[in-house]
């Protein structure tokens, strides 16, 4: 059309884009695969939604812990998040985890141990990283944000111990959720002063005061301590356990 409107002559040749991302990683297009068998990979993202969602609502009360899957059981933080898990499945609720090892295992052990009900959300990974055998309940999840969903909708309270970049983010999601109003305000707990004040201070110091990206409130999100007990106390001051779950 172009070429008629300007007399030209010569074919314009219009380059194909190489493949996108969605393309390469969600579709996943192989050699001989046309595109309707690709989208058949939403119906495994949409099944991945509905069992998961299946699974939590039938625990009513919840309480999600995050931390390194490199914590050694001998760690303190380790026996932290063990006792923790323990104290609060012994008042009813679930125990939620990544399904890993390290300080998931920890708060399913501590779930198990009481008797209480210990799950466990895994992630296929492509170091395989095999579930922790203290749970009562799991599902592998093929997509991290199907089953980021499901974590950010989980619980009542969220505590987060010293972790990777994993624990990081969702700390960072379930905060923006709350700031947001897109989840109702729930305690986020972080366990360990020593490993969370550096970070707290650079909120202070450079987000709200230097830079103005935060407010005051902002800081008021989470409840950092030390102590077992004080974060037992204050989850249960802060948590209707007689509440109907987010999910």
């Amino acid at each position: 059309m172009v070429g008629k409107i300007f007399g030209l002559k010569k074919k314009v040749k219009i380059h194909e884009a190489p493949h996108c991302r969605i393309e390469d990683e969600l579709l996943d297009p192989s050699k001989g695969q046309d595109s309707a068998v690709q989208s058949w990979r939403v119906f495994r993202i949409m099944s991945e939604f509905v069992q998961g969602f299946e699974m939590l609502k039938k625990y009513r009360l919840a309480a999600t812990f995050w931390g390194s899957a490199r914590t050694n059981p001998k760690d303190p933080i380790y026996k932290a998040a063990e006792e923790l898990a323990a104290k609060l499945a012994k008042k009813g609720f679930t125990i939620i985890s990544g399904g890993g090892g390290g300080v998931m295992e920890a708060s399913n052990v501590g779930a198990f141990k009481v008797g209480g009900n210990s799950v466990g959300l895994n992630i296929e990974l492509p170091v395989n990283e095999p579930p922790n055998p203290y749970t009562t309940d799991s599902f592998l999840f093929h997509f991290f944000f199907s089953r980021k969903v499901m974590l950010t909708f989980a619980s009542e309270v969220y505590v987060y111990f010293p972790g990777g970049f994993g624990t990081l983010d969702e700390f960072f999601e379930i905060a923006t959720l709350v700031k947001t109003k897109k989840i109702s305000k729930i305690p986020i707990i972080l366990y360990d002063k020593a490993y969370w004040e550096p970070l707290l201070r650079w909120f202070e110091k450079d987000l709200l005061k230097k830079y103005k990206t935060i407010n005051k409130e902002d800081l008021e999100l989470f409840y950092v301590t030390d102590d077992i007990e004080d974060a037992y106390k204050y989850i249960l001051k802060n948590v209707n356990c007689n509440n109907i779950r987010q999910i």
